[in-house]
């Protein structure tokens, strides 16, 4: 595979309290501006979004071309899938705010796929989902739910 960059610009005025900012995707012009505040992060986000926020959706987004991958492989490209990240981020000692856990909640529509075949194909995506990896090495917990729809139930 080859070198993949991409490229997100985030601007900010003000002071970090009080200021806005706004973070695009320059690589892609796919979305943005989008606000960003401090209390988008801390508190309600009042329609605003944080770079928590922005990892769920990286999370979510790269878990599910990997899991839609790893079907295909197996014989039976899903027919829909959806994936659910819940990022958490708390008070670590000696550390500060820290990301501890990422959470997939993930189902797919693939009624030819066995339950053995289904969880491995979960575990390979898991496994090669590089926001998985990263994650992982930074020391956040992460854990990944995932049932089959349309001929049974398999998890991971």
């Amino acid at each position: 595979m080859p070198r993949i960059v991409r490229e997100a610009l985030a601007t900010w005025e003000g002071s970090v309290a009080r200021g806005s900012g706004t973070v695009s995707a320059t690589s892609s012009g796919a979305f943005g501006p989008l606000p960003v505040t401090l209390p988008s992060r801390i508190a309600d986000p009042e329609g605003k979004t944080s770079p928590e926020e922005l990892l769920a959706a990286a999370h979510s987004g790269c878990f599910i071309t990997s899991l839609g991958s790893e079907l295909a492989r197996a014989g039976s490209p899903p027919e829909r899938m959806t994936v659910r990240c819940v990022i958490t981020m708390d008070e670590v000692p000696g550390q500060g705010h820290q990301i501890v856990a990422s959470a997939i909640e993930a189902t797919a529509v693939a009624p030819d796929v066995d339950a053995a075949t289904f969880d491995a194909a979960v575990t390979a995506a898991h496994e090669g989902c590089s926001f998985s990896s990263l994650l992982k090495r930074a020391g956040a917990d992460v854990t990944v739910n995932a049932r089959r729809e349309g001929g049974g139930a398999g998890g991971n």
